[in-house]
Parts: C-alpha cells; sequence; structure tokens
C-alpha cells in the first residue's frame, strides 16, 4: 500500500497537464448532481457515477489536479493491499508480500494510479470482491457474501465491464470443485449483480455510439505481452492453502474479461486496455508465485547472478516506464497544452472552430483559453444543453457565420478527419473555399491551426507556421 501511494504521488501533476478524458471528468464534476443526471441521459451514462463521486470530493476538497487524481492513488493503493492479502490467503507470506509489491510496478498499474477516471476505483472494488470470494469459499456466512455481491455490484455501477471478473470467479469455483452450498451461494449474489446492473446496461446500450472510435483493440499487444509472462508464472507449482489454488484464481481474471472482450469485437470493437485493468490482479499474484518459486529453486551462485541480473535489468525498465508515464506525451492527447496554444495563437476577436465539434471538450476546463474567441459553430453550451460538447448551428448557418471573419482559429485531431455530417462538411468545405492556411502549430494529440480569408493581405509565414524558424509543439 505504501509504495502504491509513493508510487502514485510521484509526478501526480504531470507537469500541471490533463488530458481529454480526465478534461471530461474535471467539467462533469463541476456540474450540480441534477446537472450529471440530466447529461447522462444523453451521454457518458456508464461514469455517471464516478462524476457524481467527483463532485462531491471537489466540492470538499477544491477542485484541481491532486483532488481529480488523488482518489485513484488511495484507490489503487487499497487494490494493493487486497492482492497482497490474496497471495498470503491462498500462497504464503512470501508470495504476498512479492505479489503486493509486483503490482504497483505494473506499467498499466502505474499508469492508470494517476489517472482522473474510475479505473482504478474499479480495479480496488474487484480486488477486494475477490479477496471476498476466497474467504466466503473457506467461511461459508450470508452476510460475507452479501459483502461480496455489494462490492462487485458497485464495481459494475462504476463501469459495467467489471462484471466481466463475475465470470472469472464462477469459472475459478467450478474449477476449484467447491461444495455445492457455497457455488449456490455465489450464483445468488451473481444473479444480484447482474439484476442490479442490468437498467444501466440497458440504457448505456443507447449510448454505443461512444465507443464508435475504438476500430482496433486498443494497447492490446503490451496487454497480451504482460499476460503472457504472468500465465508463464502459473506453471511454476504453488503451494495450496485451502480449496482455492492461486492460479486457478488468477488465470481466469487475466484470460476470460480479455477473452470475452475480444469476441465481442467481433460484432462491434470494444477492447481498451483499461477496461480490463483489473485483470492486472491475476498478473501480480502469477508474478509473485513465479518470483517465490524461483527463490526455492536457487540452488547455486551462478543462478543468484542470472537472477541478480535479470532483476536489474527489469527494475531498469520499470523506471524508464514509470518515467515516461509521467510525462504529459504518454497519454494520447494534452488537453492543457492545446488551450494554451490556441490562446497563443488566436487573436481577439478571431473565429474558433473544432473540427469535429466533440472536441470542444479540449478547451473546455479552461475557459481563459478561448475568452476572446468566438465560438462559430455553437448554438447552445454543454451545459445549459446537459451535454458534452454542446449543440451546434445548423450547417448554412455555421458557412454563414465563417464568411464573417477574416481569420478562423481551427482545432483538429492529430491525423483524423472530420465526421461527414452536415455540420463539418460545411466548415471544411467553407475553410477549403474561402480561406488558405496562415499556420499550423502541432501539439500532442492535436493541430491548431489559423485560416485567413484569401482577400488578407497578412503574409503566408507567421507565428505558428510550419516555415523555417517557426516553432511547434511535440506531434
Amino acid at each position: 500500500m505504501l509504495l502504491t501511494i509513493a508510487l502514485g504521488l510521484w509526478g501526480i501533476r504531470r507537469k500541471n497537464t490533463m488530458w481529454g478524458d480526465e478534461s471530461v471528468t474535471y467539467q462533469l464534476a463541476h456540474r450540480d448532481l441534477s446537472q450529471i443526471w440530466l447529461t447522462a441521459q444523453h451521454v457518458d451514462l456508464v461514469h455517471a457515477l464516478h462524476y457524481a463521486v467527483m463532485h462531491e470530493l471537489f466540492g470538499l476538497f477544491g477542485a484541481g489536479l491532486m483532488t481529480l487524481r488523488l482518489p485513484s492513488v488511495l484507490a489503487m493503493s487499497a487494490a494493493a493491499s487486497a492482492v497482497g492479502l490474496l497471495g498470503l490467503r491462498l500462497a504464503g507470506p512470501r508470495v504476498g508480500l512479492l505479489a503486493g509489491l509486483v503490482f504497483p510496478l505494473l506499467p498499466q498499474v502505474q499508469k492508470y494510479t494517476q489517472e482522473g477516471r474510475s479505473y482504478a476505483m474499479v480495479c480496488a472494488l474487484v480486488a477486494w470482491a475477490t479477496y471476498a470470494l476466497v474467504v466466503g469459499v473457506t467461511r461459508h456466512a450470508r452476510w460475507r457474501w452479501a459483502v461480496y455481491g455489494c462490492t462487485m455490484l458497485l464495481a459494475c455501477l462504476l463501469h459495467e465491464f467489471a462484471v466481466l471478473a463475475l465470470v472469472a470467479h464462477g469459472v475459478t469455483l467450478v474449477v476449484s470443485r467447491v461444495p455445492r452450498p457455497v457455488l449456490r451461494a455465489w450464483g445468488v449474489a451473481a444473479a444480484g449483480v447482474v439484476a442490479g446492473l442490468l437498467p444501466l446496461a440497458i440504457r448505456s446500450a443507447e449510448q454505443s455510439a461512444q465507443v464508435s472510435w475504438i476500430d482496433v483493440p486498443v494497447r492490446l499487444p503490451e496487454f497480451l505481452a504482460a499476460a503472457v509472462v504472468g500465465v508463464a508464472c502459473a506453471l511454476a507449482p504453488v503451494a495450496a492453502r485451502g480449496p482455492v489454488r492461486l492460479p486457478v484464481l488468477a488465470v481466469p481474471i487475466i484470460v476470460l474479461p480479455c477473452l470475452l472482450l475480444l469476441i465481442a469485437s467481433l460484432v462491434k470493437p470494444l477492447f481498451v486496455d483499461r477496461y480490463v485493468l483489473y485483470s492486472n490482479i491475476g498478473i501480480a499474484l502469477l508474478a509473485g508465485a513465479g518470483m517465490d518459486h524461483f527463490h526455492q529453486m536457487r540452488k547455486s551462485s551462478r543462478n543468484a547472478a542470472v537472477a541478480g541480473v535479470a532483476a536489474v535489468a527489469v527494475l531498469a525498465a520499470l523506471v524508464l516506464t514509470g518515467l515516461w508515464l509521467r510525462t504529459p506525451q504518454s497519454r494520447s492527447n494534452d488537453v492543457t497544452a492545446i488551450g494554451a496554444t490556441v490562446r497563443k495563437v488566436g487573436r481577439t476577436g478571431d473565429g474558433l472552430l473544432y473540427l469535429s465539434g466533440q472536441h470542444r471538450i479540449w478547451t473546455a476546463a479552461n475557459p481563459e483559453d478561448t475568452r476572446f474567441l468566438r465560438d462559430l459553430a455553437l448554438a447552445q453550451d454543454p451545459v445549459s444543453s446537459n451535454t458534452l460538447a454542446g449543440v451546434e448551428l445548423p450547417a448554412p448557418d455555421i458557412a454563414a457565420r465563417m464568411l464573417e471573419f477574416d481569420r478562423i482559429v481551427a482545432v483538429r485531431a492529430a491525423g483524423a478527419h472530420s465526421p461527414t455530417n452536415p455540420q463539418e462538411q460545411a466548415k471544411t468545405s467553407t475553410l477549403r473555399r474561402h480561406f488558405r492556411e496562415y499556420g499550423t502549430t502541432h501539439v500532442n494529440g492535436a493541430r491548431v491551426t489559423v485560416y485567413v480569408r484569401d482577400h488578407d493581405p497578412s503574409p503566408k509565414a507567421g507565428p505558428g507556421s510550419n516555415s523555417p524558424g517557426a516553432s511547434g509543439g511535440v506531434r
């Protein structure tokens, strides 16, 4: 727990930057609970509970990066303690200690320990539900299964894909051949979790367009590499200390959630590594057991030397990974840099255009960045419309408003094409026909371009342009 807190606090501010998803949390948590609920009816219902929790925390401790990310640090430290206790109960104190120390060092865990989203909380709840499961098998009591069911349900309400851990738990119990009363108690608890989750799942399915950005499994290679190492450790013999063996618990929680999401992705792409972050619980348990087995197998100084070299190499890789994860470039975009760039290249009275309109969330966290610019496509702001990015004008009105300006600052995702709806077509076609590019600045995840009317006498090179000597951010 202490190691997780220390690693979580190390570089937690990431040079005072946020990325897009965190910016959404930051913005929604500033709204009233009633506004959060109304917004969730249109978008992000799956995260509504997390936004409500963060709203209350912002009210108690103030809105800032520390308040945004510290709950994830504390949640992941709770997950680490549960991993240690699982290792202790299933395989002994040394495995528990090693598994608990490995867990916060895993790159995925380090990344989401400092993320202002719900995934660390989900991981912690699944970890403690798993511990309640193991205890419930040996100390059968209704209240223990009630605790298990409530913990799993809360995890699922924070993010519905936590329900995949429920499947892994069921497979573990079946393979372990637990007594029928235990299996029946788990079945009742699992049915309660599914029943409690069902309304959310049905309503959130209507918002499935939100995950349309997933076209291929996101970060699957990195996840599979960690999973392969973990499952390989399962080949090491582990002394059983109860009816549930450590590999029988750990392997399903690594493999099944990932496998089920990949199968579902054959119909609609859904796999993102953070959706199954809790699979790292199994990876840490198996890694701890494998390290313990290797320790017991050491019989010569040569083996000790090899182990020492391997340990130093792994530690160096983890340190380098940890350093990179604490930089703004470790995320897919940097909304702080995007907003600062808009403020730098824009002039008072310039038009502001988002290609596409959903990228309006990138600059909404700090209104000062766009205070002196006019949003050309906005008809109703995000708060009053109970949306994330506001409601835009009809396509003809957007085109007409654009022609009233001689300079327009356009914000678009790096390397992405705008959607083909009428509003976006009106924006791009009007820029192409009546404006020319004055200069583009590349920042992490986005491009900020200044356009000027063809009759504008300004030279083609200027601040933020790609001409020699112009400054630009990291693409």
